[in-house]
């Protein structure tokens, strides 16, 4: 099991940006090297269910979801055990906690958007808040 812990989140207009963090730490990574984890976002909007932000494997591929396709960038620091999420021209719809989730999965496998939702080491969240 690894440890996730994001920070970044905040209070922004609309048009603005935002970097979210996640690092990782833990048993987990005795076992596996954190380049070796599927690692992603997703988020929990108000009222509605959560929803997959984007996903990155272990070789670096990466996937979005339509609604931020264009717009957020995931990355991997894979020397710092850090995970990354860029989020540019932020809309008042993008206003969710948004949580990092790992996972060891087949090398190489695709990861969808959505894959994150069922990954089973999640963090506590970080709040983001877009106002128009």
């Amino acid at each position: 099991q690894v440890t996730l812990v994001e920070s970044g989140g905040g209070s922004v207009q609309a048009g603005g940006s935002l970097t979210l963090s996640c690092a990782a730490s833990g048993q987990g990574l005795s076992g596996h090297s954190f380049s070796r984890y599927f690692m992603g976002w997703f988020r929990q909007l108000p009222g509605k269910q959560r929803e997959g932000v984007a996903c990155i494997n272990d070789g670096g591929r990466t996937s979005y979801a339509d609604s931020v396709k264009g717009r957020f960038t995931i990355s991997k620091d894979n020397a710092k055990n850090t995970l990354y999420l860029q989020m540019n021209s932020l809309k008042p719809e993008d206003t969710a906690m948004y949580y990092c989730a790992a996972s060891v999965v087949s090398s190489g496998w695709f990861c969808t958007p959505s894959a994150p939702l069922g990954f089973g080491d999640r963090g506590q969240g970080t709040q983001v808040t877009v106002s128009s």
